[in-house]
């Protein structure tokens, strides 16, 4: 998602903010139309999971668990919250627009769309890292002890 959301944010984005009220309105509904696929959903929703998953299975090693555990967090907050909480909402309110008559606050719409999209690519981006700092710890870390 890290991929997803710093692609956007930084090539999708940017080519709408130099697009008309029309045009964006037309380009973004349409995106957030097509993006919602079941590829997609697994790829979105799955990543918190794989860490609980890991965790669950190897906690006793806490430095690799944590950095995992963190990353999780970061994710279901950072991405799965923000996108249901302002992602969503501003969706919904765009793809409501009439092309011919947007609304008085459409610019602010787009911008505050953009912001939200760009905290996601920072926290996907960030708890990829994390997830990979985990893996690298737990790969050279110390055996887990067997009581």
């Amino acid at each position: 998602m890290a991929g997803f959301f710093g692609t956007y944010s930084f090539n999708v984005n940017f080519a709408t903010l130099q697009m008309d009220g029309a045009t964006y309105a037309i380009v973004q509904s349409s995106l957030n139309r097509n993006v919602r696929h079941s590829l997609f959903f697994v790829f979105f929703f799955l990543p918190p999971l794989w860490c609980v998953l890991a965790v669950a299975l190897d906690w006793q090693r806490r430095g690799w668990c944590l950095l995992l555990s963190v990353a999780a967090l970061l994710y279901l907050g950072g991405i799965i919250f923000l996108t249901r909480e302002v992602n969503l909402p501003l969706n919904a309110y765009t793809e409501s627009w009439n092309p011919d008559a947007l609304p008085a606050d459409w610019e602010q719409t787009r911008r505050a769309w953009g912001q939200a999209n760009m905290w996601r690519s920072v926290a996907s981006a960030t708890a990829f890292v994390l997830s990979v700092l985990a893996l690298a710890l737990r790969g050279h870390g110390t055996p887990a002890r067997v009581n």
